[in-house]
């Protein structure tokens, strides 16, 4: 299995088992069939609400002896809700406690804007946070307090476009270590990714499949990722599985991959792909597909409502 370094020398399984949308009574086991066909990398988040079935699975494959704490990588991400400076302790300690850990691999700031505490997602204007209010600054400060306590041995963010990184660098001090985004062959982000690479970011790939489970209605003319000519053609050429070619992808491009499934088949089909060995005409088809469009639009946090832009999302 590749791994991806940490400066310090810490390793991350360059593809790990996603849990969003992943249901209470299936992610616990999920978990525990990823660990027990190889995985060593878990993704998590508050906002998922199933920390608590995820670390039963961890829990539960650690107590049989399938792994050691220490042989595992387990991300979480602090919530819109927990923005302000005497919040970021407290959130990582519920998530702690729900994953039944005494620390976590890796700490995200999992959207660069922020809600009222009360508000698990915004409706009104007044459930948001300007960052007047409470700037990215503050936020990422307390998220180098935690660190500094051992709570979580790496800190990043999430969905950080170039402008949002430049503001948490002012800061000084921890610069992030990874920034978690979508990335896919219709969204290969390659400025971003150059400029997390000059900055010595690691990066995550998520929805790697280009989300076929995100089909709401406004969603229903989304092109379809998994049906594209291009993928298909690969995949027979490499005589696998058109979700593998796209998880391989990310992973020839040196960013770590996320794919979820509660599925164990699939499961360890996704695991499978790191084996896939990808040309770079491979990537570079695949880059150059002919289509731009990205799947996970930040729409819910940008509408009239909010004091927020796409601009203050995405690059």
């Amino acid at each position: 299995m590749k791994n991806l370094s940490f400066k310090n020398g810490d390793k991350l399984p360059i593809i790990g088992l996603g849990t969003w949308k992943s249901n209470p009574g299936e992610v616990s086991q999920a978990v525990y069939w990823a660990i027990e066909a190889g995985y060593r990398h878990i993704d998590c988040a508050a906002v998922y609400q199933n920390e608590n079935e995820v670390g039963e699975g961890i829990a539960k494959a650690i107590d049989e002896g399938l792994v050691k704490r220490e042989e595992l990588f387990v991300t979480s991400k602090l919530w819109n809700n927990s923005h302000k400076k005497d919040q970021v302790l407290p959130a990582l300690q519920k998530s702690l406690s729900d994953l039944k850990l005494d620390y976590v691999d890796l700490y995200l700031i999992h959207w660069p804007i922020a809600f009222k505490a009360e508000v698990g997602f915004p409706k009104e204007r007044e459930d948001f946070y300007t960052y007047d209010e409470v700037p990215i600054g503050e936020t990422w400060m307390a998220m180098q307090a935690v660190k500094e306590k051992g709570l979580a041995k790496h800190i990043g963010v999430s969905n950080f476009n170039q402008n949002k990184l430049n503001e948490v660098f002012k800061v000084g001090g921890q610069k992030p270590e990874m920034n978690q985004v979508e990335m896919q062959p219709y969204l290969p982000q390659e400025g971003l990714v150059d400029f997390c690479l000059a900055h010595g970011i690691l990066m995550t790939a998520y929805s790697p499949l280009g989300s076929p489970d995100s089909r709401a209605e406004k969603h229903a003319n989304d092109p379809k990722l998994l049906e594209d000519p291009v993928v298909k053609e690969i995949a027979d050429k490499h005589k696998v599985g058109v979700g593998q070619v796209l998880i391989a992808w990310s992973m020839a491009r040196d960013i770590a991959v996320i794919p979820k499934s509660v599925n164990k088949d699939r499961i360890k089909g996704n695991l499978a792909s790191s084996e896939i060995n990808l040309d770079d005409h491979d990537v570079m088809e695949l880059r150059d597909a002919g289509i731009s469009h990205r799947f996970i639009d930040g729409s819910f946090f940008t509408g009239e409502n909010s004091p927020y832009e796409s601009s203050d999302l995405f690059d």
